[in-house]
């Protein structure tokens, strides 16, 4: 019972405390942290824990800047690891300084390194939150969103629980001395003057704005309608949409050129904005401009990339495989070869099974939706032995994990041989047996 009396007591002055806690100008700040980064997904880098500190200056109550170093060793998906610093320089917007609960925003931009490679630039945004427990204490949660440019833009996730300690809080002012006021007597008040009001000013002038976005469209896609009107009652676009809010944006399909009026109406008068639209017919690509790349001797790289560990094709490649399946219907002379390749990520005997799967999916989806024999197209799976790029750099595994298409002319191609009709064998000629005399009739 004594030991629970103490524990309650010591709570109720930590919230006391914390109640009259705040983030206050003009203090130094230092926040060591651990948590968690996760890398985006085609990275192939996983999950792991992350330590680092920041050092800041609170420059008003609401404004701070900040320093951070942080440090990581994760793990690569099939074996291996590697190691990350970072290091920067943030900006935080605190909101509610003065309680004890103070929630920021904050953004910033740095540097970092993996295996002592190159220095990159890194951008960082997020926010969190400071829970004070005392005058110059707080525990403190942020997460971060990280993103860089390693010949495409990765985005990374950082979170992270920490302490939070401010020294150098200034002391607080002295209390001002009041010094009583002499008592004047009051003279005697004299008489307002009579103030005519004015005339209320007239009501203001409606304005509107409207925007479409593509102006330029294909037939059969979608356009944004976007506008704006401040000072009105009611707004209304035409042709075919009616009343709408005097903000808003909508998704249209024209059938045709179609100008677009939005008109609207308040106490001040009318205001009207036009935005047009342009429809396109399709542009038809030539089948024989598709099959163009598809040649005797040709090698083509297919622009089609899979999941981590997977040989599932996905819709948005089909028409990259469509070239390889009308180029193989125009050109019935060529036989061809799919070939699947991997970067090192992995053991070499599960990257050469990994791309032969991708091989044989790239191939079986060709014949199924083609419709071409299946003996003219193969498959064959290199795994990791034929990188095209150092595989040292994300940017050269990422060209390793590749799907080509290698062509050559069939021997002894005949190119009628589908019209050709077989050849009836001739008829063999009939021996007539000749006829037998008859005898003499006895007479």
């Amino acid at each position: 019972m004594r030991k629970t009396g103490i524990a309650a007591a010591l709570l109720l002055l930590g919230l006391s405390q914390a109640a009259l806690a705040e983030n206050r100008a003009e203090t130094v700040t230092f926040a060591p942290y651990v948590g968690g980064y996760t890398f985006q997904g085609n990275q192939h880098v996983e999950t792991s824990p992350v330590f680092g500190f920041r050092l800041g200056y609170n420059l008003t109550d609401n404004w701070a800047l900040e320093g951070v170093v942080d440090y990581l060793k994760a793990d690569l998906e099939g074996g291996g690891n590697i190691e990350m610093l970072r290091y920067g320089g943030d900006i935080l917007y605190n909101f509610m300084p003065k309680s004890s609960l103070v929630p920021y925003l904050a953004a910033g931009f740095g540097g970092f390194n993996i295996d002592n490679s190159k220095t990159r630039g890194i951008v960082n945004y997020g926010g969190g939150l400071k829970w004070f427990l005392s005058d110059n204490f707080a525990l403190r949660a942020d997460v971060r969103g990280l993103n860089y440019s390693m010949g495409k833009i990765y985005t990374n996730v950082e979170y992270t629980l920490g302490l939070h300690v401010a020294v150098g809080a200034p002391k607080p002012a002295p209390a001002p001395v009041v010094v009583a006021e002499p008592v004047v007597e009051a003279a005697a008040p004299k008489a307002a003057p009579v103030v005519v009001a004015p005339p209320p000013p007239p009501p203001p002038a409606p304005a509107s704005s409207l925007t479409a976005e593509p102006a330029t469209l294909e037939k059969g896609k979608t356009t944004t309608l976007t506008w704006s009107s401040t000072n009105v009652s009611g707004c209304e676009i035409q042709p075919g949409i009616g009343p709408v809010s005097a903000t808003g944006s909508t998704v249209i399909t024209p059938a045709a050129n179609t100008r677009y009026t939005l008109t609207c109406s308040g106490e001040g008068g009318k205001t009207s904005s036009t935005a047009g639209v342009e429809v396109t017919e399709p542009v038809k690509e030539e089948s024989a401009k598709k099959a163009s790349a598809v040649a005797a001797g040709a090698r083509l790289s297919l622009k089609v990339n899979f999941d981590t560990g997977k040989s599932i094709i996905k819709k948005q490649y089909y028409d990259e495989l469509k070239v390889v399946g009308d180029g193989l219907n125009e050109q019935k002379n060529l036989k061809g070869v799919i070939e699947g390749h991997t970067d090192n990520v992995g053991s070499d005997k599960s990257n050469l099974a990994l791309s032969q799967r991708r091989a044989n999916a790239v191939r079986d989806y060709i014949v199924k939706n083609f419709k071409i024999d299946r003996k003219r197209l193969a498959a064959k799976g290199y795994g990791e032995s034929k990188p095209i790029a150092d595989n040292a750099t994300a940017e050269g595994r990422e060209q390793n994990r590749r799907i080509e298409a290698v062509f050559e002319e069939i021997p002894n191609f005949k190119p009628d041989a589908d019209e050709q009709q077989p050849v009836k064998p001739a008829k063999k000629a009939v021996k007539k047996k000749a006829a037998k005399k008859q005898a003499p009739a006895k007479r």
